[in-house]
């Protein structure tokens, strides 16, 4: 399949071919031509499958297609009167043809960089970001120009309609991206309060990792008739990506471990998951006493700092980045070869978006879980969710004094029960990584797991800052 066979416009061929896009992805295929016949979409589809694209070139495709109404003509019209005849134009509320809704800040702002990128050719096409974090000022500029495309974090969109900024009356197609992160951090109301206020006959696509439970049953409120794509790829079962778990007997354990782990030769760069905010930035600080090049990234940060961070991992001048959940989602760094979950999360899904930062764009990548004894349970729901097997690993030098198989004494998937040979080694065999270089001395204090549930930490609305 080719995308040109897909029958979009030449002008996204072009910039496609010039982005060094080669063929279009599973769900792209499917979604495209779908969503350029205006069907509306619920797609289940995982990070990394190209979805950005499977609803932004058939969007981009249709508004490329349509002429601009009278209204807009005339608007324009009085725009450049007002200007030749050096006054100020009056503001009007933006009539965006297309809105996006995102979950986070960071996944908003990949979506327009996408955008542009796409319609570098489409001059007549402009997206703009509309989310908490950016100055008043800055966004009234935005929307004084009438963009064509919105992509937005809800609770910023609600100030802006709320104040009569944005007028949805002209809004042709409405996409909800990564939709069951958005219910988890709590937007229902503000999501149908944005879908109330948009035209009926509007076009609607919704992404999520599921489309069951409540993501389910709000997709049947919102949409008419729409065509169900479920993609399961090898991408999706992260199989270029190898997954391991340690165990730890406690704090330092894990420190130390993690320390060893991450002078590995064959790191280029790595992402370190941590259950708290707090935890972000003191494993950052005593990294960086340790030697190594590392920031942390969480929604305590203001917005230009976050954007410094993001900026300097994707030149490589920062190596590890320390994350939480909801900072980390949309990082799209394909020189990323390893993913620490320095805490397991509390949710299997959660595991899923964390280790596919890495074994992007096609490269191979390693996921390692540091888990405490008392975590077997949570490994066993990973397992469970993901259908796949976590092999135990030991590193010599850095065994834990308790034993895996005590810790994880029930039955598992697939039939695996305490005793069977996970690691391929002879009966009685202890199997042990090959060690790294060695580590260096005082770089094993600080840091400290709090046990703290992440939703509350960092999945939470105000304290993420997307007002």
């Amino acid at each position: 399949m080719t995308f040109e066979a897909l029958g979009l416009n030449t002008s996204l061929i072009k910039a496609l071919v010039d982005a060094g896009y080669t063929k279009p992805t599973p769900v792209q295929e499917q979604a495209v031509p779908a969503a350029i016949a205006g069907k509306d979409l619920l797609v289940s589809s995982q990070t990394g499958s190209g979805k950005t694209a499977a609803f932004m070139l058939p969007s981009l495709h249709r508004l490329a297609e349509m002429e601009p109404t009278a209204a807009a003509k005339t608007a324009n019209q009085e725009m450049q009167a007002a200007r030749a005849r050096g006054e100020r134009p009056r503001f009007k509320a933006a009539q965006p043809k297309m809105l996006v809704l995102t979950p986070t800040r960071e996944l908003a702002l990949q979506v327009t960089t996408n955008t542009d990128k796409y319609s570098v050719n489409l001059r007549r096409l402009k997206a703009v970001s509309i989310l908490g974090g950016m100055p008043y000022p800055k966004q009234m500029q935005l929307l004084a120009k009438n963009p064509e495309i919105l992509v937005a974090t809800p609770g910023r969109l609600i100030d802006h309609m709320e104040s009569g900024k944005i007028d949805f009356s002209q809004l042709e197609i409405l996409v909800l991206d990564e939709a069951d992160r958005m219910l988890d951090m709590g937007f229902i109301d503000d999501i149908e309060k944005i879908v109330d206020a948009t035209p009926s006959t509007r076009q609607t696509m919704l992404f999520s990792a599921t489309l069951d439970g409540v993501v389910g049953n709000m997709a049947r409120r919102i949409t008419k008739d729409p065509q169900i794509i479920q993609v399961v790829s090898a991408a999706n079962k992260h199989e270029n990506i190898t997954q391991r778990v340690h165990f730890v007997d406690d704090l330092s354990h894990k420190n130390r471990l993690l320390d060893h782990l991450l002078r590995d030769e064959s790191l280029d760069q790595a992402v370190v998951f941590t259950a708290t905010k707090r935890d972000a930035d003191t494993i950052a600080d005593r990294l960086n006493i340790a030697g190594f090049s590392a920031a942390a990234l969480h929604g305590d940060m203001h917005q230009g700092a976050r954007n410094r961070t993001l900026d300097s991992l994707r030149r490589g001048q920062v190596k590890i980045l320390i994350a939480t959940d909801v900072a980390a989602r949309g990082i799209d760094v394909p020189t990323i070869t390893h993913v620490f979950n320095y805490d397991l999360p509390k949710f299997p899904e959660d595991y899923v978006h964390r280790i596919g930062r890495t074994g992007r764009a096609g490269r191979d990548g390693l996921a390692i879980s540091l888990v405490n004894h008392a975590e077997g349970m949570n490994v066993k729901r990973i397992e469970r969710f993901t259908k796949q097997l976590i092999p135990v690993n030991v590193i010599e030098g850095y065994e834990p004094k308790k034993t895996a198989s005590a810790a994880r004494s029930t039955s598992r998937p697939g039939g695996w029960k305490p005793g069977d040979n996970r690691t391929g080694a002879k009966p009685g065999q202890r199997t042990f990584s090959k060690p790294g270089a060695p580590r260096k001395e005082g770089a094993t204090t600080g840091g400290g797991y709090k046990g703290s549930n992440p939703r509350s930490t960092d999945g939470a609305r105000r304290s993420y800052g997307d007002r």
